[in-house]
């Protein structure tokens, strides 16, 4: 699986269930999210303006997607709604690696680029240093209606939260082909 196939496998809308251990704090909290996500070509105004930005040719980027969601965190119970835009430009001499351009960070609400690496296994890592703190998120498909994620959020000055994540999607997704059905079956 290339990271084109990985963004097209995860179009669709999603229910998430996020748990969050605050390490510093000895805390947990959870979490409930909708998201949507839509595959964008690269040709795509959003995923041309995104290189642009980061001063990247858009004709190198593979794909683009738009992510919206809308949740709460139990400790704050406020409405959490938003959505960025990711872009996948992938290094010349390894496609399954690259970086990732976000309109708007996980962790801090800036644009930010960040590296991903596509594993043999299929799963994708996402690798982002931002000003203040650096992330590592790892998301891998269960089954095909089901992503699981786990990421390590870093505060440089040593405070750091590690969350687990469930996404059960919930429609938008593409029907199954016979082959896919039968090399799931045999797995």
């Amino acid at each position: 699986m290339d990271i084109q196939e990985f963004f097209e496998q995860s179009a669709g809308k999603w229910f998430s269930h996020r748990t969050s251990h605050h390490l510093a704090f000895k805390q947990s909290e959870s979490g409930k999210s909708d998201i949507t996500i839509e595959t964008l070509p690269k040709d795509h105004p959003e995923v041309v303006k995104l290189c642009e930005q980061y001063e990247i040719d858009p004709t190198q980027a593979s794909c683009g997607a738009r992510v919206s969601w809308n949740g709460t965190m139990e400790w704050d119970e406020e409405k959490h709604i938003g959505s960025t835009v990711l872009v996948s430009v992938p290094d010349a001499e390894n496609p399954h690696e690259g970086k990732l351009l976000r309109e708007i960070g996980y962790a801090e609400k800036v644009p930010v680029a960040g590296r991903y690496v596509m594993g043999s296994d299929g799963a994708l890592t996402l690798i982002t240093e931002y000003e203040t703190m650096s992330s590592e998120e790892r998301l891998w498909f269960a089954s095909p209606n089901l992503r699981m994620r786990v990421s390590v959020l870093k505060r440089f000055g040593g405070f750091s939260m590690a969350s687990f994540t469930s996404e059960i999607r919930m429609g938008g997704a593409k029907p199954v082909t016979q082959e896919t059905e039968t090399s799931n079956a045999s797995t």
